[in-house]
């Protein structure tokens, strides 16, 4: 099949969170399994197109019959053809989405104008797709054009729409009074007052997914839906949870050149010495079990669990090190903590992807008490090196970790329910006392790294989405 992944972030070249991750790994592997995919993703500033980017300029139709002039530049990336959307008015910024802490207002046009240019230059080039995936809002305005401004245009041919959920959170809102400007949709999308781009997209989209089984199940509730329940029910079993991978090849700490030492499950020796360096490197006392938690800094991830319990875990005999960015006052409670624990609590507040990696490498347990978690990736990267993770049972976080107290034979983590600081304190308990008992602590951490969290799965998984797609569409 040739597929269009339209996505506002895809790593290496643009990245905030775990949507940039899935996008690249995903495509990579969809390449492999012998799909062709091609993936549109905006020009943002410093995002300098590969040496040998062809050039295709575009004069794009955007609302009130304005025509916009775009430059698409293309080149092979790793397994799939990446596709730079070049429009400095609406991509030259200082941040992808926001203006100190404020959406940018016409984020509606800029994303519009993203889609609009993937549809302009498949009926430009007369090669049309199979299947166009959408990421997220910023990708759904490229389903609601194709429905509603494109139709079965010669060029284009039929493709049918998937649209993948990462967060439903994050909506994407453009008042009415700017729909006709920014969208170029009919009046009758939306409500009387404005378009919601993801739930347009949701309505529009012949298969919807989010990314874990667990999740898909938990969204069709209120208090995990986020206004979208009533959609997501109604779409039936056009609606499922596919649990993202991880690139096992980035994520190998028999290979890993970012931290001091490699290991492999079968010789856990370097990690030993990633676990002494990273003591020495955050100024803590090695002797005692060392939680990490590296996270956005935000009140879905729980760090306000973490505030709460510190005390008593440190008490304990724990060492705790944080690494994150984002809504400083989340931290501020660990800090007065850090005050007066200098050498068990290290809080570094800030994006480092390498010391991330070391404290993935040199931790004991990984810390990831989410109110939320559409899925996750911190606990599938923390078992493949070792660092057995301590969940709360939400989402994909339930889909992976399964309780070593619960389940002897096949736990390879240790998880909680109620988002309440005694239940997280008590499964780090059970956690610090595995882990006194060396032989039971590398059953669990063997399973967590035997674990194929790979890509080679979920990429099959989305195929049969794709023909679940084109059978609906074919009636």
């Amino acid at each position: 099949m040739r597929i269009a992944m339209i996505a506002s972030e895809c790593e290496p070249f643009a990245k905030t969170g775990g949507l940039a991750d899935v996008v690249d790994a995903l495509s990579r592997a969809l390449g492999q399994l012998g799909h062709e995919v091609d993936v549109y993703l905006p020009r943002y500033r410093g995002l300098d197109p590969p040496e040998a980017a062809e050039r295709l300029e575009l004069t794009v139709p955007m609302g009130l019959g304005r025509q916009v002039a775009v430059s698409l530049l293309s080149a092979p990336a790793r397994g799939y053809r990446l596709r730079l959307v070049d429009h400095p008015d609406s991509f030259d910024r200082p941040d992808y989405y926001v203006d100190d802490g404020v959406d940018y207002p016409d984020n509606g046009f800029r994303f519009s104008l993203l889609g609009r240019t993937a549809l302009e230059a498949m009926r430009a080039e007369g090669r049309p797709v199979d299947i166009v995936h959408a990421h997220d809002w910023e990708g759904a305005p490229a389903i609601l054009l194709l429905r509603h401004r494109y139709g079965a245009t010669a060029a284009l041919g039929t493709p049918q729409t998937v649209l993948t959920c990462h967060n439903l959170a994050y909506h994407g809102w453009v008042a009415r009074r700017k729909v006709a400007s920014q969208l170029d949709l009919p009046d009758h999308v939306g409500a009387p007052d404005g378009v919601d781009l993801l739930r347009e997209g949701v309505l529009a989209a012949h298969i919807v997914n989010t990314v874990s089984p667990t999740y898909a199940q938990e969204s069709l509730r209120p208090e995990y839906g986020a206004g979208l329940d009533d959609v997501l029910q109604s779409l039936g079993d056009r609606y499922r949870g596919i649990i993202n991978g991880i690139d096992t090849e980035l994520w190998n700490p028999a290979t890993d050149a970012d931290i001091p030492a490699r290991f492999s499950a079968s010789n856990l020796e370097g990690k030993a010495v990633c676990r002494a360096a990273l003591c020495a490197e955050l100024g803590l006392d090695a002797d005692g079990p060392l939680f990490a938690m590296v996270s956005r800094l935000d009140p879905q991830k729980g760090f306000d669990l973490l505030a709460e319990a510190a005390p008593q875990l440190l008490a304990d005999g724990a060492r705790i090190c944080v690494l994150g960015t984002g809504d400083h006052a989340l931290v501020e409670g660990l800090r007065a903590v850090a005050a007066d624990h200098a050498t068990q609590l290290a809080v570094e507040e800030r994006f480092d992807r390498a010391l991330a990696r070391r404290m993935y490498a040199g931790a004991d347990a990984f810390l990831m008490p989410s109110r939320f978690e559409p899925c996750g990736q911190g606990q599938l990267i923390s078992m493949r090196y070792g660092t057995v993770p301590i969940v709360r049972r939400t989402g994909g976080l339930a889909d992976t970790v399964i309780d070593a107290d619960d389940q002897p034979q096949t736990g390879n983590g240790f998880s909680f329910d109620d988002a309440d600081r005694e239940p997280f304190a008590d499964a780090c308990r059970r956690a610090m006392a595995a882990l006194s008992d060396r032989p039971r602590w590398r059953e669990i951490q063997a399973r967590g790294m035997a674990a194929d969290h790979s890509w080679r799965g979920p990429a099959r998984d989305y195929v049969a989405a794709y023909r679940r797609a084109i059978e609906i569409a074919a009636g």
